[in-house]
């Protein structure tokens, strides 16, 4: 969602971290359903798991739960699990002693301390090495825990919210994640939906973003199109939400001649290719060809319902018959007519066809 942010960022980020709910859950079912549950949920002290694709903006729910629990007052505190080394993990979270090791010149306090009537976030839970997988379910056992180097226990009270883009239960029969610990943050599971599952929030996620990238870069861009904003709707985004706001801050800075991203482009309906196949395609270009096919669709309408009548059809499309003649052979109108007549002789064929 907008302004999700992760230890290994893949682009421009929007700068509103707390969306209105309008634009976070938009109006998709797929999303009213996780706000359902998620207004359900955020004033109970359960374990949440997060679970979609990355780009979906799992962080960025996980701030609304905390926001709207009883344990707003805390703090929000993240750790990306997937970031931050192994070997300096435990430290971050549990925090340690001085003297504990080589360069641990003062004490500090981990992320669970500072989480402490709050919310701790951990991002891409699965890539939490085993052994400390345990140390942190027995934390979340007793809500109890030892600084490195620290022989005496510590106990905070905080909020649990996990994410993951991996499916875990495929994790648990590799031997990669320990099956007790799921069941333990596995209280509650929201699922986000990919963007292409819920592509009627997608006009509105990218006007939000315009808004947001026009503040942060202090420019005025070009207004999102109709059209434009239809043809966004078709395309796969496999980035999700954070490559459509990618492309939008890309649209404020550059114009419409900014280019969609290459991995969108790959994945963009034949009809609307460029020239180059799967390569990046200005939005301009975008737009005009969205302008155009919806008017080939027009006037192959207005032909079949007068039976290929151009004049009848110049008349309801309220133009002139030249410029009718016109748009039917740029839009290859003629050669799609004639393939679709009976086997006749040409003259006859050419005939039927420029027959008024």
């Amino acid at each position: 969602m907008p302004g999700e942010k992760t230890g290994r960022s893949k682009g421009i980020e929007p700068v509103d971290l707390s969306p209105p709910d309008e634009v976070l859950f938009g109006c998709s079912s797929a999303m009213q359903d996780v706000r359902k549950w998620a207004t359900r949920i955020c004033g109970a002290n359960v374990p949440v798991l997060l679970n979609g694709s990355g780009g979906t903006g799992k962080e960025v729910l996980a701030r609304w739960i905390h926001k709207h629990s009883p344990w707003s007052n805390g703090q929000f505190v993240k750790v990306n699990c997937a970031a931050i080394p192994g070997s300096l993990l435990e430290s971050e979270l549990f925090g340690y002693e001085k003297g504990a090791f080589t360069g641990a010149h003062a004490s500090k306090p981990g992320r669970v301390e500072l989480a402490h009537h709050g919310t701790l976030f951990l991002d891409e839970i699965a890539d939490l090495p085993l052994d400390l997988q345990s140390k942190l379910l027995q934390f979340l056992q007793d809500g109890r825990f030892s600084r490195i180097g620290d022989e005496s226990e510590r106990a905070v009270e905080t909020r649990l919210i996990c994410a993951t883009s991996k499916d875990l239960a495929e994790e648990i029969d590799a031997g990669r994640f320990r099956s007790d610990l799921y069941y333990r943050i596995n209280v509650v599971r929201l699922r986000l939906p990919r963007l292409r599952e819920r592509r009627e929030d997608i006009p509105q996620l990218a006007e939000y973003f315009r808004a947001q990238f026009q503040e942060k870069f202090c420019k005025e861009s070009e207004p999102l199109g109709a059209d434009l904003l239809r043809y966004l709707q078709k395309l796969d985004w496999p980035g999700n939400i954070r490559e459509l706001s990618n492309s939008i801050a890309r649209h404020v800075l550059i114009g419409a001649d900014a280019e969609i991203g290459r991995e969108t482009a790959a994945k963009r309906p034949d009809s609307s290719r460029g020239r180059n196949g799967g390569d990046a395609v200005p939005l301009k270009q975008i737009a005009r060809e969205a302008v155009r096919e919806r008017e080939r669709s027009f006037i192959l309408e207005a032909l079949q319902a007068n039976q290929w009548n151009r004049r009848k059809a110049a008349q309801e499309l309220k133009i002139s018959y030249r410029a009718l003649i016109y748009k039917i052979r740029n839009a290859g109108l003629l050669a799609r007519r004639t393939e679709n007549l009976p086997s006749r002789p040409e003259k006859e064929v050419r005939s039927s066809i420029s027959a008024d």
